[in-house]
């Protein structure tokens, strides 16, 4: 069914995006799996999926500069295709930190990367996928967070503003490209175990904070990639402006 769409997942290296990755191709999209700068995971995640017979590519890109996600978008149209499926995943986070201690640099760093970058990849999407334009129409998954309901206060307020934000671009966007044949959801994660955790300064994060979730532990990178896989796919045809939390009941 999907053997001929194309699927570009920001910030696939690692964690959630890897998995989707992983789990697209297995579905048969053909896969292109985004990077900033650890090109050996990226290569070792699109050498996993060819060899397991399917299509993918790496390429790296800085997707919140513009330059780069035109070109990522350029390069996937003549590789593997005009984009029909993108999963906005490509996020950071910086070390725990009250926000009055936050600078302007950190939190343009956070912005550019959580916010830009997403309505950057949107933009060149919509002018693959958008009837308007000839397109065949698509799919837009942006990844937020549960941050952006709690706030995460007295660790990274910054971070939950951004993914505020990502929840306001999909609500808007996907009234925008509606009649356009495109479909923009979101799904918000909760404590999932991704090594992003680390790069806030705590690796046992997920650990610390279960007993938290109602569930009582904390999620993996699989479970959050099947719920951005529905959303991608035909099954949810009629879903538009529509946000799953993957939180484990938080």
């Amino acid at each position: 069914m999907n053997s001929k769409r194309v699927a570009i997942v920001t910030g696939s290296s690692r964690g959630i995006g890897a998995a989707t990755a992983k789990l697209l191709a297995g579905k048969g999209y053909r896969v292109c799996v985004n990077y900033r700068a650890d090109a050996a995971a990226a290569r070792a995640v699109a050498d996993e999926l060819v060899s397991a017979g399917a299509t993918a590519i790496a390429v790296q890109a800085d997707v919140s500069l513009e330059d780069d996600a035109v070109r990522l978008f350029k390069t996937v149209d003549k590789e593997l295709g005009p984009v029909e499926a993108l999963v906005n995943n490509a996020g950071m986070l910086l070390p725990q930190m009250r926000v009055e201690n936050m600078d302007a640099g950190r939190i343009n760093r956070i912005l550019a990367t959580n916010v830009t970058g997403a309505f950057l990849c949107c933009r060149e999407a919509i002018k693959r996928m958008s009837t308007r334009h000839g397109g065949r129409g698509g799919s837009i998954v942006n990844v937020s967070s549960a941050a952006a309901r709690t706030g995460s206060p007295g660790e990274y307020v910054d971070y939950a503003a951004s993914k505020g934000a990502i929840d306001t671009l999909t609500r808007g966007l996907s009234v925008e490209v509606a009649a356009e044949g495109i479909r923009v959801n979101c799904v918000r994660p909760g404590f999932i175990y991704t090594d992003m955790h680390a790069d806030g300064g705590e690796p046992d994060r997920v650990d610390r904070l279960a007993d938290s979730i109602p569930m009582g532990r904390g999620g993996s990178p699989e479970e959050v990639a099947h719920a951005i896989a529905w959303l991608l796919s035909d099954e949810a045809s009629y879903v538009n402006g529509t946000f799953i939390d993957a939180a484990g009941g938080r």
